[in-house]
C-alpha cells in the first residue's frame, strides 16, 4: 500500500531529538514513517516504536520496515503509548516524537472523507473504527454541534452553518462531503467564500471531534513526558492554534519552578522545573519546505527535554 505523507520539518524534528545510536525511540503518529525512517537511519542496537492507529498507516510502515531489526510497530492511538509499550515490557524512552493531525494520505485519499476537495461518503475516521462525522453531523442537537464547531473550528458563523445542516437533514440526511460542503457555502456570507473554501473550519471541527483529538493531545502528551529518561526529549509537531496551546501550556507547566508568591523571602513550596526549553518559540517551515509542500505553512515544532 502506497501511504504518501511529506513528513514536515523533518531535519528539525530528527536533530531536535538528540538520538543516541542504542537509545529507544517512539514516533507515536508514525504516517507514512518519514520520521521514522530518519530516526531509525541513526540506530544502531537501539529500538524504534512506530505507533499509529490508522491500519492504513500500520500496513504501509509495517511493510515499509519489514526489513529493519530496530523497528517495531504497534497499533493503536499515542495517547495510550504507555500501555502499548508496557506490553512489549518496555518502560521508559530516550524521546516522542508527536506529528498531530491528518495525514497526507488521509486527505488524499477521497474515500476516507477528509477532504471537501472530493465527494466520498462522510467519514474521517481515523482509526476506521467508531462514530463517522456523518453520524455527528445527522444526530448531535443545534447546541452539541454548534459548541463542536465554533469550538474546533473557531467558526464565528457556526450556528448559520448548523441551522442549514439541520434544515436540509429533516429533508435527508447529510452522508457526503459534498452535500455538507454545499450547506456551509450556501450558509456564509459571498466575503467569506472569496477568502478561501468556507468548509475548511467546519471540517476541522468535525474531524477534532470525530477523533477526539484535542483530548488524545492532552493525554498523550503526559504519557510521553512520564516515560521520558532524564534528558529525554519530546517534539511535538503542531497545525492549528487549538493543538499549539495545549502544547505551549503543558510544556510550560514542566518548565515551572518555584510557584511561592513573590513577596516570600525563600521557597516553601519546593516545586522544581521538570524539563527544560530546547525551542524558545515554535520552529516553523523555512521558504524551501513551504515551496515543497503548502501543507507545512501552519506547522509548530516544539521540543524540550525532561530534567
Amino acid at each position: 500500500m502506497n501511504f504518501s505523507h511529506i513528513p514536515v520539518l523533518l531535519t528539525e524534528t530528527i536533530d531536535g531529538l538528540n538520538i543516541k545510536p542504542d537509545g529507544i525511540y517512539v514516533d507515536g503518529t508514525a504516517g507514512g514513517g518519514g520520521h521514522s525512517y530518519e530516526i531509525l537511519k541513526r540506530l544502531t542496537s537501539g529500538k524504534l516504536y512506530s505507533i499509529d492507529q490508522d491500519p492504513d498507516a500500520v500496513a504501509a510502515v509495517t511493510e515499509r520496515f519489514k526489513n529493519e531489526p530496530n523497528s517495531i510497530i504497534l497499533k493503536g492511538n499515542f495517547s495510550n503509548m504507555k500501555e502499548l509499550l508496557e506490553e512489549k515490557q518496555v518502560y521508559s524512552v530516550d524521546g516522542v516524537l508527536l506529528d498531530i493531525g491528518v495525514s497526507s494520505h488521509q486527505l488524499d485519499t477521497a474515500e476516507r472523507g477528509f477532504s471537501f476537495h472530493e465527494d466520498a461518503p462522510l467519514d474521517m475516521r481515523m482509526s476506521q473504527e467508531g462514530l463517522t462525522a456523518a453520524d455527528l453531523v445527522n444526530s448531535l442537537s443545534y447546541e452539541e454541534l454548534t459548541k463542536i464547531i465554533f469550538t474546533y473550528g473557531e467558526e464565528k458563523y457556526a450556528s448559520s452553518i448548523v441551522k442549514a445542516i439541520i434544515k436540509q437533514r429533516e429533508i435527508k440526511p447529510v452522508t457526503t462531503t459534498f452535500e455538507l460542503a454545499e450547506i456551509i457555502k450556501n450558509s456564509v456570507p459571498q466575503k467569506v467564500r472569496r477568502e478561501g473554501h468556507p468548509a475548511r473550519k467546519t471540517f476541522q471541527a468535525l474531524r477534532i471531534a470525530v477523533n477526539h483529538e484535542l483530548d488524545a493531545l492532552e493525554k498523550g502528551l503526559n504519557e510521553a513526558f512520564e516515560i521520558l529518561n532524564p534528558e529525554g526529549r519530546l517534539a511535538v509537531i503542531t497545525f492549528h492554534s487549538l493543538e499549539d496551546r495545549i502544547v505551549k501550556q503543558k510544556m510550560a507547566e514542566w518548565f515551572k519552578g518555584c510557584i511561592c508568591p513573590k513577596d516570600f523571602p525563600v521557597c516553601v513550596c519546593g516545586n522544581k522545573p521538570k524539563a527544560k526549553a530546547i525551542t524558545r518559540k515554535p520552529i516553523t517551515a523555512n521558504s524551501l519546505e513551504l515551496d515543497k509542500n503548502l501543507r507545512s505553512r501552519s506547522a509548530k515544532l516544539r521540543i524540550c527535554e525532561k530534567i
